[in-house]
């Protein structure tokens, strides 16, 4: 993949830009080896799952720069200074397609970026995800209620620029902090979640709710769960860090209790919502994955998919002491997961796989299962 703003040195986020993709992924699948080591001996390799090298991602989380009348959309520089990235080749051809449009919006209502250095203006960022049906989702970050005020105001001009917009909020976000987000979400359109439509289930995503920004992959992923669930043929699955409910969803069977933890009410309720599509038992409910034990009958087979962090001490000697014969790890830091394997000893590898997620970059995703002996 080759990049101008890599290339003029505008942007630096892809540290692989201008390594093959194959060195890319043969390097990520020995990283993932050395950090597993003998956790992993035995264990079957399955062949990577693949992306394609660029036009990958289904969500851009742009920051605001620039002046009110001349908004950049992408990233800051060293010195606070707004990079433009629009014509970045990591995102969907979906996704790209709405941000001139949304740009000219912005353009036309004047409204003030917010300037990090000197602590002043109003909109800090545009969030949008595309899903693979091409709708999207809008989501503004502003500073102020002023700033509610006049997206509301523009909403007309953003759906009859940007027709797919099916879902559009505006985030609060008074406090100079670096985080993304403000505690207020305001709803500015009748429908509030965007369908993620996918070959096994159709997740419904919230403003908030979290989703792999590599669509094809987290596809093959939960397909990859799903046919390890479908040859164990557990009777109970508890899907723990359910999230909108991905590996629920997509290990749910006839005849098959599944039951998903997750921490976000929102979430609970969105993937609730579309258990009412699944021809089986699922069900999801809201607690602490690391402490809250799932309802009903003990699990076969247990899913995790923890934050970099990982899933702790605290559940890893939980898990250990568990009657479930097999668990399936989804890591997006392999040397948390490690370090979690090491607390599980009972827990074998059985078999690996790599998920390139992002590919120009060293992050990885891996997927394992475990199995008790």
């Amino acid at each position: 993949m080759q990049c101008d703003d890599y290339d003029l040195g505008r942007c630096r986020s892809c540290t692989l830009m201008g390594t093959s993709y194959s060195t890319q992924l043969a390097n990520k699948e020995r990283a993932v080896a050395a950090a597993l080591g003998t956790h992993a001996a035995g264990a079957r390799w399955l062949p990577a799952i693949t992306s394609p090298e660029s036009h990958f991602r289904n969500k851009a989380k742009l920051v605001v720069g620039g002046r009110a009348g001349a908004p950049t959309l992408g990233i800051l520089d060293a010195q606070g200074r707004g990079v433009d990235l629009r014509g970045c080749g990591l995102y969907e051809p979906g996704l790209s397609a709405a941000f001139d449009p949304l740009h000219r919006v912005l353009v036309n209502i004047g409204i003030e970026p917010y300037d990090v250095p000197a602590r002043r203006g109003e909109l800090k960022y545009v969030i949008v995800t595309h899903s693979p049906d091409g709708e999207h989702l809008l989501r503004f970050v502003v500073r102020s209620r002023d700033g509610l005020h006049r997206i509301r105001s523009a909403l007309p001009r953003l759906q009859d620029a940007i027709p797919s917009a099916r879902v559009v909020t505006v985030n609060l976000h008074p406090e100079h902090k670096a985080v993304l987000e403000g505690d207020t979400e305001v709803p500015l359109t009748a429908r509030r979640r965007l369908p993620m439509r996918l070959p096994g289930a159709t997740l419904l995503l919230g403003p908030r709710a979290f989703f792999q920004t590599n669509t094809g992959v987290a596809t093959a992923l939960y397909a990859q769960a799903a046919r390890w669930a479908d040859h164990l043929s557990p009777a109970v699955v508890h899907d723990l860090y359910c999230g909108v409910g991905g590996f629920a969803l997509h290990l749910a069977a006839p005849g098959r209790r599944t039951v998903g933890v997750e921490t976000s009410t929102e979430a609970v309720s969105a993937a609730t919502e579309s258990a009412r599509l699944v021809e089986a038992e699922v069900v999801v409910v809201e607690g602490d994955a690391t402490s809250d034990a799932p309802p009903g009958p003990p699990a076969d087979l247990v899913v995790v998919n923890p934050p970099r962090r990982g899933i702790g001490p605290g559940l890893a000697s939980t898990l250990e002491a568990s009657g479930a014969g097999h668990v399936v790890y989804s890591s997006c830091n392999v040397d948390t997961l490690s370090r979690d394997l090491t607390a599980m000893p009972s827990l074998r590898v059985s078999e690996v796989r790599v998920a390139d997620m992002f590919p120009q970059t060293r992050h990885v995703e891996t997927i394992v299962l475990l199995e008790r002996h």
